[in-house]
């Protein structure tokens, strides 16, 4: 379920990669991200807290993470 402004979505791929996992997490200001060995985890809970800063997308593989604003 995304939050109320955004939705954060990681590729499947990507999301079981722990390396990626931890980049995401150590990139975003906000914790959107969980890492553990089995990939990341999207907090929900926090994808409100969102600055659109970009970071996580910058940190991940080109294409694989993407910030979905749900209102303009």
């Amino acid at each position: 379920m995304p939050g109320l402004f955004i939705d954060v979505q990681v590729d499947a791929a990507v999301a079981k990669d722990a390396a990626i996992a931890k980049k995401l997490e150590d990139a975003c200001p906000v914790d959107i991200f969980e890492a553990s060995d089995a990939g990341v985890t999207v907090v929900e809970a926090n994808l409100d807290e969102c600055t659109l800063c970009d970071l996580c997308i910058q940190a991940a593989p080109e294409g694989s993470v993407k910030v979905v604003k749900l209102y303009e």
